[in-house]
């Protein structure tokens, strides 16, 4: 065979890739009246409304948290026929944050990893002994916005800037666990994968 009638169908190969990547990352509707995904490397204040979520808890090493969920999360959504939303968000012990105070990473804990309904007006009608369906409350939050890989270091990393964030801003407090939004699916090129990094706060009184 020819190189160039070779080149022809890897070249058109790779562009189908690109362009499935591409639809891949922004097919996925978010929940009901969730803001934007934050502009990767910008810090902002961000209103969240109530929502529903299908959640399991995870104990052991934190890296492994989403992964090791993810296969409930889907089999509960595919048996209940609920489409599937972007972000998958993992709440990560209090901890976490604390620990970067002291330069002690945690690198094992109990961490709650969550698909998303669509709108709170969706209930299933199976539910497995290790899936807890959630109604979260509308939260204010800080959020740093990510593209990269996933890994747990760089949730890791990037904590500390959160951290150094409300030591400048003393008109927030804590109020919550931080958590994570993925927003793209695995098979998405590492580095165009958005996430976030959040904390629940409100405004101190006074």
């Amino acid at each position: 065979m020819k190189l160039e009638n070779l080149l022809l169908p890897v070249g058109l190969l790779a562009v189908v890739a690109i362009a499935f990547f591409a639809y891949s990352a922004t097919a996925a509707p978010l929940p009901e009246g969730f803001p934007s995904p934050t502009p990767e490397g910008q810090i902002e204040v961000k209103q969240y409304p109530a929502y529903r979520s299908a959640t399991v808890r995870y104990s052991g090493e934190l890296s492994m948290a989403a992964n090791r969920a993810f296969d409930p999360l889907y089999r509960h959504i595919s048996s209940n026929n609920i489409s599937m939303t972007a972000p998958v968000e993992t709440r990560y012990p209090v901890s976490t944050l604390q620990a970067s105070e002291i330069g002690a990473p945690n690198e094992r804990g109990e961490a709650l990893v969550s698909f998303l309904y669509r709108s709170t007006d969706i209930y299933p009608t199976e539910i497995a002994q290790n899936i807890q369906v959630e109604d979260i409350a509308p939260m204010t939050v800080i959020s740093l916005g990510l593209k990269g890989s996933y890994d747990y270091s760089s949730y890791q990393k990037n904590i500390e800037r959160l951290r150094e964030w409300l030591a400048q801003h003393p008109e927030w407090t804590v109020v919550g666990a931080p958590r994570r939004f993925f927003y793209d699916a695995p098979y998405v090129p590492e580095p165009v994968k958005r996430s976030e990094i959040q904390i629940p706060i409100r405004r101190v009184d006074g």
